[in-house]
């Protein structure tokens, strides 16, 4: 199962990334704009894969492609709205606990897949780990913070509780438009070669971005970051992490393309997994650079979470 074994090392690399995302949204920029304007103008850099792989898609085939890599920028921008507003070991399980849902709704309506009888069982098992690692504090369950809830995305409450109804909407559209990307990436790569198509699909993400500029305010706020970015710290810094970005979304993606595009996404719950721990170690090493609350009484219900979680590789393994 050799899916397996590159979609879990996209998703170690990828917490690593999604680590440094959060601190550069919060100490360096602190727009997702202007954020995914850096990050997908490197897009285009993919296309020095091309010679490894060449490929001419027809012009029906590259309007898919463009498009899918059009959705991608659209999807982490509303990602990278979610990880500015909170801690990366909240936004990543909820983002990654709705994306496999979608993506399993999506890709049965859309590309006929269908899961074994075992596969449904890791399925689920790594869903409620995940879950239970991403929950904060269980308290939130309670009557009486369920129905405050409810009050604060009725508007019924005072601002001060909106946060979090933005977060959550931020977080669901994002895992909507992941699930729609990687649905879309797994049907390229059903009737497209993997490497070439992958490679087109970037230059779409580059064309989206050019098109942020033509927003006067957006432009605005990335001409105003652009000074702080060509610092050669920030820079060496940035350029590291998307090396590293671009190796795990390519491991990702070509996990979708040999296997169960569902499955592959529930397969998330590996990733907080790492993300726990390398949070963890760096509160501990860098408590003044990076602090998230992860109170002792929160961290038996991620170490359940944890075991779940790895109870469904195992299962998949079998």
């Amino acid at each position: 199962m050799d899916w397996l074994l590159i979609a879990v090392t996209g998703y170690f690399i990828n917490a690593g990334v999604y680590v440094a995302d959060k601190f550069m949204l919060s100490k360096k920029f602190h727009s997702s704009i202007t954020y995914a304007f850096f990050v997908g103008i490197w897009s285009v850099l993919n296309f020095c894969l091309l010679p490894l792989a060449p490929y001419m898609p027809s012009l029906a085939w590259l309007a898919v492609e463009l498009a899918g890599g059009a959705l991608f920028l659209f999807t982490i921008i509303f990602w990278y709205k979610a990880l500015h507003q909170s801690e990366a070991t909240r936004v990543v399980p909820i983002v990654g606990g709705l994306t496999p849902v979608f993506t399993l709704l999506f890709s049965v309506i859309f590309l006929g897949e269908q899961i074994t009888s075992q596969e449904f069982v890791a399925f689920t098992v790594l869903i409620i780990g995940g879950a239970l690692i991403s929950v904060k504090n269980t308290k939130m369950y309670l009557p009486g913070r369920i129905v405050a809830q409810i009050q604060s995305w009725l508007g019924l409450v005072h601002a001060s509780y909106r946060p979090t109804w933005r977060l959550l909407l931020n977080s669901t559209v994002s895992a909507f438009f992941f699930a729609a990307y990687y649905v879309l990436m797994k049907y390229i790569y059903l009737h497209e070669p993997f490497l070439g198509s992958f490679v087109w699909s970037r230059l779409g993400t580059f064309i989206a971005v050019l098109c942020i500029l033509l927003v006067p305010g957006w432009r605005k706020s990335i001409a105003k970051h652009q000074g702080a970015a060509k610092k050669h710290t920030n820079v060496y810094f940035f350029l590291g992490v998307r090396f590293a970005a671009a190796v795990a979304f390519i491991l990702t993606n070509w996990a979708i393309s040999l296997g169960n595009v569902a499955m592959i996404n529930a397969l998330q719950g590996v990733q907080y997994l790492f993300l726990i721990l390398l949070v963890l170690v760096l509160s501990i090493k860098f408590p003044k650079i990076y602090r998230e609350e992860l109170g002792r009484g929160v961290i038996a219900q991620k170490v359940i979470g944890v075991v779940l979680v790895s109870l469904g590789v195992y299962v998949l393994m079998l």
